[in-house]
């Protein structure tokens, strides 16, 4: 007697989708992790790029990037409104980040990562290359614990309430950058801790949905606008909350929002607003961080570290993947 399984011909793609974008971070890691510690940004950022843009044009679907490395066509970058994959399939909205931390990798320093989303053509947000304001923390919350437009030190004593614990057992995620300087002493104002990084802000807000591990609380700060719909994609997956606004302090930033559909330059985005339909997120580490293990290269396998996370499910995978076959790696 045979048996056989069956899957409905509408999740059998999704189902190979989700291996498939593992497979376009895992050769943006490895061509990004040759170039660790070589003081050269652009070059290891325009290799993570390179191998992104050739394993997103094999997949079998019409996809556009909608939040990507510059508005206009710069030839080397995955740049907004790109068409990419096999132009057969669904069409899909896609918002990469190939090598976010390119000092990171460049100085050969902990949680550099390549990423990406991928959803329903038409739920991701298009964003300018801006800054935005955010603020993120994890699941288990009421709706509106924390607000973007509330104090730092307001934000701790909201959640520390919500969490049941004092202040002084809050930690928060701060970009280590002069403009946080108001932020930082805010929340140490209240006997919180502060946890300063360096760069990387999609792993930064990733943290704070498992405070468990990651010893996170929140994240608060100002970073690029790309990085914050990525950040949505993945809370979308495991839960959480995030607000966040763009900054268009000028003319022109307001002009480019408006082209891309943004009518309100002063509204605060939730995470449903950035990221609405069914998405994928994918992040491969390239240096190690607390997050992913980064690319080890050995004497005839490369071992890359890769979380998929899929919000319909709400399935997170951790894999770690041995490749033989170097050659896919297009060593040349």
């Amino acid at each position: 007697m045979s048996t056989h399984i069956s899957v409905p011909p509408q999740l059998l793609l999704e189902r190979i989708l989700t291996l498939e974008i593992v497979r376009v971070t895992e050769r943006a890691a490895v061509s990004a992790a040759r170039l660790r510690g070589h003081g050269n940004e652009k070059a290891a950022d325009q290799a993570a790029v390179d191998a992104m843009r050739r394993e997103l044009n094999k997949l079998p679907i019409e996809g556009t990037v909608v939040i990507g490395e510059g508005e206009r066509d710069e030839a080397p970058m995955l740049f907004i409104g790109e068409k990419v994959g096999m132009n057969a399939g669904p069409q899909v909205d896609i918002a990469v980040d190939p090598l976010e931390g390119t000092t990171l990798c460049a100085k050969n320093m902990p949680g550099a990562i390549a990423t990406m989303a991928m959803a329903d053509g038409g739920t991701l947000l298009h964003a300018p290359d801006v800054y935005m304001q955010k603020i993120a923390v994890g699941p288990g919350y009421k709706k509106g614990v924390v607000e973007l437009d509330a104090s730092p030190a307001d934000n701790v004593r909201r959640l520390a309430k919500a969490k049941g614990v004092d202040a002084s057992a809050i930690t928060v995620l701060v970009l280590d950058r002069p403009r946080h300087s108001d932020i930082i002493q805010g929340v140490r104002s209240t006997g919180a801790a502060v946890r300063l990084i360096t760069d990387g802000d999609v792993a930064g807000v990733i943290h704070c949905a498992d405070p468990d591990n990651t010893g996170v609380d929140m994240y608060i700060g100002t970073g690029g606008a790309p990085e914050g719909v990525l950040a949505a994609a993945a809370l979308r997956c495991i839960g959480g909350q995030m607000q966040c606004r763009l900054i268009l302090d000028t003319e022109e930033k307001r002009e480019r929002a408006r082209k891309m559909g943004v009518n309100d330059p002063r509204m605060i985005y939730g995470i449903e607003d950035m990221a609405r339909g069914d998405c994928l997120f994918a992040a491969t580490g390239v240096t190690t961080g607390s997050l992913l293990s980064g690319v080890k290269f050995r004497k005839d396998v490369i071992e890359t570290e890769t979380v998929v996370m899929r919000s319909v499910t709400g399935t997170v995978r951790y894999i770690k993947a041995e490749h033989r076959q170097l050659e896919k790696f297009h060593l040349d």
